[in-house]
């Protein structure tokens, strides 16, 4: 064999070597990151617990939680209701085959459901000794109040389940489509100003504007928030605040959206003449929603359907 064909075969040999061990570093960089993803991780809860979340948990119970849940594409378990069967209502369409689960989590309801993973969407649920008791049943995740802001929660949900990324998404499509819904209604109408009130059994309670559909409405969608509502979410201490009959007639709203406890609606509250002056109601831009819709929670998924109920309200 010559000295060129020596050189030629070993430069050969050379770069079947080469590529053989950059091919192994490739499978063993893939399998490194697989085990990275999928082993078991280990998260600090907002009381200190040292919680193991399961590589990838199948049972989870997570009232109250079921938005931020269905937004990742993760189904639950149980889904929280109060008694009496009460469900959220907007969520059925995901949810429907979902047994239910009381909102205060009693331990034999929780053990029935053998979860796999347990999370708590605020401390007062898991005060005293109940957070050893369900961690007997499940590793339980316990959530901060800093993170009742709905984004938080949803970015919170998001690094539970490993799934920051999702939630990331999810938060980028919801603001893009709270843009573009707030664009469309400046286009049609010249700052407008708007109130959510609910209505039990003729009994009159305004939301916040720091709080559920308020934040949609004020924050989101810009509209103006009426001074009335000012002045009742200044000195609130939950998210919604009963108003008097002689206090309501007060608002200066141009829009007025209700939400009805029961099938009766709001006309006779609606009808009654020391309200006649409201600029809402004096106008014809009252709309009205039955308590199962998304107007009395919060989640990309309920905000994105009371944006839509919104738009088509007021802006088609």
């Amino acid at each position: 064999m010559t000295k060129k064909h020596l050189i030629l075969t070993g430069i050969f040999i050379l770069s079947i070597v080469l590529a053989a061990c950059g091919n192994q570093a490739t499978t063993s960089d893939k399998a490194s990151k697989d085990n990275e993803v999928e082993q078991d991780r280990v998260l600090t809860d907002s009381l200190g617990h040292e919680v193991t979340i399961p590589e990838k948990p199948q049972r989870v119970i997570a009232p109250y939680l079921e938005d931020h849940l269905i937004a990742l594409g993760i189904t639950p378990v149980a889904q929280w209701s109060v008694k009496g069967g009460s469900v959220q209502g907007y969520l059925q369409d995901s949810l429907k085959e979902i047994p239910t689960i009381e909102f205060d989590l009693p331990f034999e309801a929780v053990t029935s459901f053998k979860p796999d993973l347990i999370v708590i969407g605020s401390p007062d649920i898991a005060e005293g000794e109940k957070y050893e008791q369900y961690s007997k049943i499940a590793p339980t995740y316990v959530m901060g109040t800093e993170d009742s802001n709905w984004r938080n929660k949803l970015l919170k949900v998001g690094e539970i389940f490993g799934q920051t990324e999702k939630a990331n998404e999810v938060l980028a499509e919801y603001e893009q489509a709270a843009k573009e819904a707030k664009e469309k209604i400046e286009s049609k109408i010249d700052s407008p100003s708007a109130a959510v009130i609910w209505n039990i059994k003729n009994t009159i309670y305004m939301v916040s504007d720091t709080a559920s559909s308020g934040v949609v409405l004020y924050n989101d969608l810009g509209l103006q928030i009426p001074t009335l509502v000012k002045e009742v979410s200044a000195s609130a201490t939950s998210d919604w605040s009963q108003v008097s009959l002689e206090k309501f007639v007060q608002i200066d709203a141009d829009y007025l959206f209700v939400i009805n406890s029961d099938s009766a609606g709001s006309a006779d509250l609606l009808s009654d003449p020391l309200l006649a002056n409201i600029p809402a109601i004096k106008n014809g831009h009252v709309y009205e929603f039955d308590q199962s819709s998304s107007w009395l929670y919060s989640g990309a998924i309920a905000n994105r359907q009371i944006i839509q109920n919104v738009i088509d309200s007021i802006a088609k």
